[in-house]
């Protein structure tokens, strides 16, 4: 298969551009800033694979459309498109100004929304494809201080389900996979609001959450190479369906909050986290 993948400079995105051309696939691996492709050419001359690399801005139509037609021309089709592109933002909901709000849903929701747009024609004609959003457990769970982020994230559940509806009887799949926390650059480049600074007292206590949510992954965080395990098995299942968890923290809040009420689960959340006001 030929695949597309963006945001592959680090985390989830390199780690499944290498996986999929291990696995004997044609990958074509974006990212904004070619310059910071060193990693990625590193991790796929240690797995003993060739990954092409192409620039794109999931923000920008111009840049997509290029992109898309540069892997196009090179590789003859797009049989596979993984949306990883993602940024996070850390801040309380009151306390989030316009455009640190802008820039969290141009990348996370329009960007998706802008490749569907670009590759999805190519796949109808061909009556066959598969599209991977990578998600979160936060598209389940709203959690302090991730308000906004989690809102991408929900939005992106609600655009993948309403997809696979409309072209699943057309022979493209969707699948939106949902991890936890993962060993990936996205939390270490993450924004904060400015409103948000070291010296507020909502700073101090976003920081107190933070290890107490820490708390649900024993030792260090995964290895972002699991996730994309999960998303080539996505893509290549005989057996394929809309959703996948990835993680025991993420299989455990999601199983926590579908068997109780909210405020239960507030309750069996606090109590896990050891976090009381």
């Amino acid at each position: 298969m030929n695949v597309l993948v963006t945001g592959c400079s680090s985390g989830i995105g390199l780690s499944t551009a290498v996986r999929f051309a291990s696995a004997g696939h044609t990958v074509m691996a974006s990212m904004r800033n070619l310059a910071a492709a060193g990693d990625l050419h590193d991790a796929a001359a240690a797995a003993g694979v060739e990954v092409s690399v192409v620039a794109l801005d999931v923000t920008s139509a111009d840049s997509i459309a290029d992109a898309v037609a540069h892997t196009t021309e090179m590789l003859g089709s797009i049989d596979v498109l993984v949306n990883n592109a993602g940024v996070e933002l850390f801040g309380a909901v009151h306390l989030v100004g316009d455009d640190e709000m802008h820039c969290l849903f141009d990348t996370n929701v329009f960007g998706v929304v802008r490749m569907c747009r670009a590759v999805v024609p190519q796949m109808l004609e061909a009556r066959s494809g598969c599209i991977i959003n990578v998600g979160s457990i936060a598209g389940r769970v709203g959690a302090p201080y991730s308000g906004l982020y989690a809102a991408t994230k929900h939005a992106l559940e609600a655009l993948s389900e309403a997809m696979h509806f409309e072209l699943s009887h057309l022979g493209v799949r969707v699948s939106v996979i949902e991890p936890g926390q993962f060993a990936t650059r996205i939390s270490d480049n993450a924004m904060t609001a400015a409103a948000m600074g070291p010296d507020t007292p909502e700073h101090a206590r976003f920081e107190a959450f933070r290890t107490a949510q820490r708390s649900l992954v024993s030792g260090e965080r995964g290895d972002a190479a699991v996730v994309a395990d999960v998303i080539l098995e996505a893509a290549t299942t005989q057996t394929p369906r809309l959703r996948w968890l990835v993680g025991d923290d993420a299989e455990l809040i999601a199983a926590t909050k579908s068997q109780m009420g909210f405020e239960e689960f507030e309750a069996a959340m606090r109590a896990t986290l050891d976090w009381h006001d």
